[in-house]
């Protein structure tokens, strides 16, 4: 993995998959060290963020390296009329590996071949969120002791989720079933539909989930995501379709864990939260570890309990 750039999970083995959970699992037991010294590494967020940013951040510090960037792109050169190539290239002189988010779908991609310092992909539209989904699939392991033959379903959001598209790619490698719940117009595309077909992996498509919710192993819930849609109407008519609340629990699997990437809005009420089956606080906990796993597999560093 070093001096790789992570911008799709399907960058990632299975051996890699399992490196970054081995490697997450040493900074969760000791997660301020100092390998990072003398890095610097530049966050670049042209699209707003909290948590993503955040965590990197954390991570970053965690480990005794330096942040440089900004965190929307009203405040760079952007806003000047530079173009994203000029401005890879230039943050490129500046530091030892770039964490970009970007609104458009393929920045990433573009970013990693003209960087002359490798990039991850802190989310591209509505494409990937490669690090989203690594943390992920740390937690799903952490709770269920396994990756694989688990039943995932995956809630609202589904046409424009990035982090469903991921996660979706990278559990295809563990031989799950997957139960899409979602609004018509929120269906998962046809083109990873068509990615499972192609390596026979089970999926079935709902448009209620309260008779079912007893089969899931994993409940991963979304937000409808407001900043996707170009019609408000559309967006009002859609966004309360799917509230999981605690009484809807009562029946299902005692290792049902319930996760969530994170801002929700009322697609989980809060009550839900002191169910033990809640996961989506401890699973933001983790991408602490976990980014800190990623940034020094490209790096080529080990933890110091390694």
């Amino acid at each position: 993995m070093k001096n790789r750039n992570l911008v799709s999970i399907t960058d990632y083995s299975k051996e890699d998959i399992s490196e970054i959970l081995r490697l997450a699992h040493l900074f969760e037991q000791k997660t301020n060290q100092r390998i990072l010294e003398n890095k610097v590494i530049a966050s670049l967020f042209f699209e707003p963020s909290t948590r993503t940013r955040l965590s990197f951040e954390s991570a970053i510090n965690r480990l005794s390296g330096r942040v440089i960037g900004f965190s929307e792109a009203g405040s760079s050169s952007v806003s000047k009329g530079e173009s994203l190539k000029d401005t890879i290239k230039t943050v490129a002189n500046y530091s030892d590996l770039i964490i970009m988010r970007h609104p458009l779908e393929g920045s990433a991609k573009y970013a990693g071949e003209v960087s002359d310092v490798p990039v991850i992909n802190a989310g591209d539209g509505a494409n990937q969120h490669p690090t989203q989904t690594l943390l992920d699939l740390y937690s799903i392991y952490k709770t269920q002791g396994t990756l694989e033959n688990l039943n995932i379903f995956l809630i609202g959001d589904l046409k424009y989720g990035r982090t469903v598209h991921s996660l979706l790619m990278a559990m295809s490698k563990y031989n799950p079933v997957f139960n899409f719940i979602s609004h018509k117009k929120l269906r998962i595309p046809d083109e990873y539909k068509m990615f499972l077909h192609d390596l026979n992996i089970k999926y079935y498509e709902h448009t209620e989930f309260t008779d079912i919710i007893s089969r899931a192993d994993i409940m991963y819930m979304t937000r409808v995501q407001k900043e996707r849609f170009s019609d408000p109407i559309e967006y009002e008519k859609t966004k309360d379709i799917y509230i999981l609340r605690n009484n809807m629990l009562t029946d299902t699997k005692d290792n049902l864990k319930i996760l969530h990437p994170l801002p929700r809005v009322n697609e989980i009420n809060e009550d839900v939260d002191k169910n033990e089956k809640a996961y989506y606080f401890e699973q933001a906990k983790n991408g602490v570890y976990t980014r800190q796993a990623i940034i020094s597999a490209i790096l080529g560093l080990k933890p110091e309990n390694n």
